[in-house]
């Protein structure tokens, strides 16, 4: 089937580039003697994490303990899962799933370790923990390299666990230098630090300016999206990913209607002048996005589609829209050559 056969909103994925952003990033890391365990929330697909795995991945990095269980599902053997996991009913599940896997966690609190303690002493099992400390997104982490010392002096006395290493995001100068003072501070307590885990995408092509960590997690870098583009990270020849839509109406000489509205595209704007890159229209704006429709300005076009013409959108930030979609198309030279489902879609607990 050409891809020009498929109804419209359909995600679509170039092969070719897709395996060259795989290949590059892989290389580059390897380069530097940093590890490379890619951030899976970006694609959802197992199928995907496996070409990351045999490009040379030690492993992958998943958000939500739902996302795990879908990779573990698929054959998946090294999970780390960067989130404080809180609760019975999900401790019970991180068990069952470190029974499966090699499985790592982060912690940022004693409340989180007491939890990962007993839930693992209950299972029978000792499970790698790594402190998450904040170097600048004020989002989880601890806030010293004091903190983040206590912190895993009291992992490494729990029964139930092990300390794995640190870990942050995203990756910076700050990040390494917090790293460094941790891992001071617990080498003169008798205490080695295995593991510095890095990442971010934004990033990736100076992880090896940052002394210490050891390895990067990086999710947008195989697809791309304009916050990518922007980052300079990638360039617009190197996305992979694109929407394809279809213009449904035009009320006025300059307002057309698309037919992918916010249950195609996100709400993230990030900086972004407007829901998305029209590539055959780069002047064009979208403006707007109700449900099912989405409003785009063709007033700076030189010339301007036609109802039923098919176009192909960038978007603002890759991620949140694939979770949008049941499906990803891969074509290679305009023509489908497979068809993944997105298989950790909405795992969010």
């Amino acid at each position: 089937m050409h891809i020009e056969q498929l109804e419209t909103p359909v995600a679509v994925v170039d092969l070719d580039r897709l395996t060259a952003n795989i290949t590059r990033f892989q290389a580059y890391l390897d380069t530097h003697g940093i590890l490379n365990r890619p951030h899976i929330k970006t694609h959802k697909i197992p199928a995907i994490a496996h070409m990351q795995l045999a490009a040379g991945a030690v492993g992958i990095t998943c958000q939500k303990l739902g996302e795990a269980e879908v990779m573990a599902d698929a054959g998946i053997q090294d999970i780390f899962l960067p989130y404080n996991i809180v609760g019975e009913a999900k401790l019970a599940r991180l068990a069952q799933l470190a029974r499966r896997c090699t499985l790592s966690v982060t912690t940022d609190s004693g409340v989180t370790v007491q939890g990962l303690d007993a839930a693992m002493r209950q299972a029978g099992l000792v499970l790698p923990v790594l402190v998450e400390f904040d170097s600048g997104a004020k989002r989880c982490g601890v806030q010293s390299p004091e903190e983040a010392a206590q912190l895993a002096q009291l992992i490494a006395g729990s029964a139930g666990l092990r300390f794995g290493g640190l870990m942050t995001y995203p990756s910076s100068a700050r990040a390494a230098e917090f790293a460094q003072a941790t891992t001071a501070l617990l080498a003169a307590a008798g205490i080695a630090t295995e593991r510095v885990s890095g990442g971010g995408t934004p990033q990736m092509w100076q992880a090896h300016s940052f002394a210490g960590i050891t390895e990067h997690r990086a999710g947008m870098y195989l697809f791309g999206d304009r916050y990518t583009i922007n980052s300079g990270a990638l360039t617009l020849e190197e996305c992979a990913f694109t929407v394809h839509v279809t213009v449904v109406s035009r009320p006025t000489a300059e307002r057309g209607i698309i037919d992918g509205g916010s249950k195609t595209f996100s709400s993230d704007l990030l900086g972004q002048d407007g829901y998305g890159l029209i590539l055959e229209y780069p002047e064009a704006r979208i403006t707007g996005l109700s449900e099912e429709h989405g409003t785009v300005d063709f007033t700076a076009c030189a010339r301007r589609p036609t109802i039923g013409e098919r176009l192909t959108v960038v978007a603002n930030h890759c991620c949140p829209v694939v979770n949008l979609f049941n499906q990803l198309v891969g074509v290679r030279g305009g023509v489908v050559e497979v068809t993944w489902p997105v298989a950790a879609r909405g795992m969010l607990q």
